[in-house]
């Protein structure tokens, strides 16, 4: 049975899609078929920037040499063993995460939401043993934690939880940087506090300065885990390893997904040793830290650092939101850009991000509306100052296309 793709069902690749698939994204209309660096190819042939990165996961573009002789080598050698066994590449990735972070055991799995139920699990097995059974989990108002059902449960987003419920309980929700509020949703029954440093899916909000510090200091007054949430905001998309390491701070408990395998599915938490009561039995993963994906991250974090790209990330991170300022002065319906490195939320005047979106893919550039006013920009960190001008060209042209069009 041939996967090729014939001339007719390239043109009908949408009706095939929605035979086939599940009824789960609304897709946009283009077919992507290879890509190299911050670029993508579609089935036409054209060229677009990729500003979204399969969404901050290709943290060194597509198709880098790193990512694929890793694959190649690795693949050659052994695939999969289960975690009955011990493999060197689990190891290496585990020391490289480690020593990048904070002191801590690892444990993997295969995505963000995964890692997610598994500090929700550790969490509360921690409050089992620490207090006296306390097992609920305060989160933040506007952050994404997953679509598992913990995770959907830790999400304050009624949009997302309306069809699935009952969700687990033992969640409960305050608004974002306010740590008065966190502080006084802690009681006996309070095992952890679970945030993101960055809320990445709301818009890119970034905790206020100082924040971080104060929540970390409310954790360590009452007794609870600090759970950080760095799926999207980590392995060095803000100009760090981890967006906490901006606070000086560190959590108890951490997880990471998206970048760390370059595109290859992997996840991991991190736990520290005040937090690590996970004994055999209590949690696992099949195809959690095989040897492929975990020889790829190694790969990643490797390449990251002899690149220079947290570097990057901060200093072409400047150079996007002063090139996205620039704008305003043009007159794009621009208001503001927040954010740190390379995970920026365009702040727009106008109910207009979806619109500018689309016009933005058919001028070559992928961008991602998150909301009626907010653009995402997550590109891969090996970008470049001229691709983030020849970036900038191609969304002033989506501006002035929307602004073109018809109200």
């Amino acid at each position: 049975m041939s996967s090729t793709l014939s001339a007719s069902g390239a043109a009908n690749i949408g009706e095939r899609a929605s035979r086939l698939l599940m009824n789960t994204y609304a897709h946009q209309p283009v077919t992507l078929v290879s890509g190299h660096g911050v670029w993508a190819r579609d089935s036409d042939g054209r060229e677009l920037i990729d500003m979204v990165a399969g969404i901050a996961v290709n943290v060194l573009g597509h198709a880098h040499p790193a990512v694929r002789r890793a694959l190649e080598e690795q693949s050659a050698q052994l695939i999969h063993t289960s975690n009955l066994y011990y493999t060197v590449p689990q190891l290496e990735l585990a020391e490289l995460l480690v020593a990048s972070a904070f002191d801590s055991r690892i444990f993997f799995c295969n995505s963000g939401a995964e890692a997610i139920e598994g500090a929700i699990k550790l969490a509360r097995k921690w409050g089992k043993l620490n207090r006296n059974g306390a097992h609920v989990i305060v989160c933040m108002e506007g952050a994404f934690h997953g679509r598992t059902l913990g995770a959907l449960a830790a999400t304050a987003n009624r949009r997302y939880q309306e069809p699935f419920r009952p969700l687990p309980p033992g969640f409960t929700h305050v608004p974002f940087n306010d740590v008065d509020a966190i502080a006084g949703a802690i009681d006996a029954s309070t095992c952890a506090v679970l945030l993101e440093p960055i809320e990445g899916e709301s818009g890119i909000h970034p905790l206020d300065p100082g924040v971080l510090q104060q929540i970390r200091c409310v954790c360590d007054e009452h007794g609870v885990l600090l759970i950080l949430d760095e799926v999207q905001s980590g392995m060095g998309r803000t100009g760090a390893w981890w967006a906490h390491q901006h606070d000086g701070v560190a959590p108890d408990i951490m997880t990471t997904a998206k970048g760390l395998g370059g595109g290859v599915p992997i996840g991991a938490i991190l736990a520290a040793p005040k937090a690590d009561v996970f004994e055999p039995g209590d949690h696992g993963a099949t195809f959690g830290g095989s040897p492929l994906a975990c020889a790829v991250g190694a790969a990643v974090m490797r390449t990251i650092e002899s690149e220079g790209l947290l570097e990057n990330a901060v200093t072409i991170g400047d150079y996007l939101a002063e090139s996205i300022v620039s704008l305003a002065g043009e007159g794009a319906p621009f208001d503001h850009v927040r954010g740190r490195g390379l995970m920026l939320g365009v702040g727009l005047s106008e109910d207009i991000a979806p619109q500018v979106a689309a016009a933005a893919l058919r001028a070559g550039l992928i961008v991602n509306a998150v909301g009626a006013r907010t653009l995402r920009l997550v590109p891969p960190l090996i970008i470049s100052s001229d691709e983030v001008d020849e970036a900038l060209r191609r969304l002033r042209d989506a501006f002035a296309h929307v602004a073109e069009e018809p109200a």
